[in-house]
Order: structure tokens, then sequence, then C-alpha cells
């Protein structure tokens, strides 16, 4: 009878790591359309054809960070070696001081979720 009992909690809890691990990894698709919404707020510096405070979007997948001509970028932005993609941005969004210390980028999006609607919105609308 403790034999079934150990047998069935162990049943039990791997169900339940299962679970866990699935619903971790489940996200919400990204949304290009609530992007262009919250792309609104990034307006202010950044415009997809035409360099501002920000550098242009357009083209933005697959650039190296710090290559768009006619832009002045920080000497940190220039040196990151980086190239943007789905991680590179998610990171930047995330926190683009801790991802280029230096850089001259200090707007952030908290929500995973935004960043990834953001994302989606820049690769179908800057290709």
């Amino acid at each position: 009878m403790k034999l079934e009992m150990i047998r069935a909690a162990a049943g039990l809890a791997a169900g339940a790591m299962g679970m866990i691990f699935l619903i971790s990894t489940v996200h919400a698709a990204a949304d290009a359309a609530h992007g262009e919404q919250i792309y609104q707020s990034c307006q202010d510096c950044h415009s997809l054809d035409t360099n501002d405070v920000g550098p242009k979007h357009r083209g933005v997948f697959g650039r190296k960070a710090g290559s768009v001509p006619d832009y002045s970028y920080s000497a940190p932005l220039k040196k990151s070696g980086i190239t943007w993609d789905q991680d590179s941005l998610d990171r930047w969004l995330t926190d683009p001081q801790k991802l280029v210390p230096g850089s001259k980028m200090f707007f952030h999006l908290d929500g995973a979720q935004d960043r990834a609607d953001v994302i989606e919105y820049l690769k179908e609308r800057a290709k």
C-alpha cells in the first residue's frame, strides 16, 4: 500500500512539473496591430523611414546595430557587435542600458507581451 502511495505521489508530482513547464513555455501569439499602437510612443524619437532623435527602423531586422547612415550613434552601440533579431531586440527593449551601457536609449518596455508585439510590428512593417 505504501509503495502504491509513493508511486501515485511521484506520478502526481511529475504531472504537476509537466504542467508548470507547459504553462511557462506557452505565450500568446505576438500581435502586430497591438505592437503598432505601442510603437506610437516610440515615435517621439523614431520613425520607420526617417532618422530623428533615434535612428529609423525600416530594415532593422538583420541590421548591425549602429549602422544606419546619417545617424550619430553612441560609441558603445557602434562597438556592440549586435545584429538586431528577435532576441536582441527583446533584450534591448527590456533594458537598453543593461544590454549596452552608455547607449543613448533609456526607454524600455516592461511587459514581455508588449515587447513581442512591438517586435512583431517591426518585423511586418519595417521590412
